[in-house]
């Protein structure tokens, strides 16, 4: 296979072709004239035959020059969408968040776009609770647990906070929830299969149930809120997380008793020397949106 020509001579010859005169396409590539015709006669004689008739007055394609044009104009056209789209696409911030602070993230993201369109986010969503970024490529992520570790630069973003919740209409129906032993009467929502939540809820109320094991287990927190919602029962929620339902009143909480399990949502990205303009700038809209839940 014969060498490929050089780059930057196929742009001097795209430029040149467009213009048919060297002094027009030195003035376009910021070159002098000289440069432009030595580098179209390099193109040449790499390629083994003349792509301009030198006239008084200008420059003329060669047969072989008109042929070269139109496959030159198709590459560059080629980098040039690679640049726009691959750029586009790099400007997108990558975010990944576990679906338990759904409830709380995706409002935000909405009313972030709102304010700053300019900075695109793309939302990746994970039963898993971390992020390695080794073989993830996002800018960044939420996760929840125990405090990251120091490879990672992290920002606590709020404890998580068990605490029973339901609807409005439920709380006020026939059936009484006026103390934490009335959940006896009541349909436990389970945001997880090992009812670790409403365990250590019950513990700290100082409160044993014989019905925890007989209430509805769901996949995700959302799902276990969106039934509590419903009136289909008494849902152990994150308080962190449910501001939003219980402004709305979509959700009543029926005691004042909220636990801190040591768990937290964390805001973390790679510990890398300086973040992006635009990620710091999300960074610091989440951080504020969290301080005032």
């Amino acid at each position: 296979m014969k060498r490929l020509p050089p780059l930057p001579a196929l742009h001097t010859f795209l430029i040149t072709a467009q213009c048919c005169n060297f002094t027009r396409a030195a003035e376009q590539l910021h070159i002098t004239q000289g440069a432009v015709s030595r580098q179209i006669a390099g193109l040449e004689s790499h390629l083994g035959y003349a792509l301009f008739i030198r006239q008084a007055r200008g420059l003329a394609l060669t047969a072989e020059g008109r042929e070269w044009l139109p496959r030159v104009q198709q590459v560059f056209a080629l980098v040039g969408e690679a640049v726009e789209q691959i750029g586009e696409k790099r400007e997108t911030l990558q975010l990944k968040a576990p679906t338990c602070v759904m409830r709380w993230l995706l409002p935000r993201l909405m009313q972030w776009q709102k304010e700053r369109p300019d900075v695109p986010v793309e939302l990746t969503t994970t039963v898993r609770h971390g992020v390695d970024f080794h073989r993830e490529q996002f800018d960044a992520a939420v996760v929840y647990g125990a405090p990251p570790d120091a490879s990672l630069a992290a920002q606590r973003l709020f404890d998580e906070q068990l605490t029973p919740v339901c609807s409005a209409p439920y709380l006020e129906g026939p059936v009484p929830l006026r103390t934490p032993q009335d959940l006896q009467q009541h349909m436990l929502l389970h945001p997880t299969r090992d009812e670790h939540d409403w365990k250590a809820w019950l513990a700290h109320a100082d409160v044993q149930l014989s019905n925890v094991s007989k209430g509805q287990h769901f996949e995700t927190l959302d799902l276990a809120m969106s039934m509590a919602s419903q009136g289909t029962g008494v849902a152990i929620g994150d308080w962190a997380l449910i501001g939003d339902d219980l402004s709305a009143g979509r959700l009543v909480t029926p005691f004042d008793l909220k636990v801190k399990t040591g768990a937290a949502y964390y805001l973390v990205l790679p510990q890398i020397p300086e973040p992006s303009p635009k990620l710091q700038d999300l960074l610091k809209w989440l951080v504020a949106q969290a301080a005032i839940r």
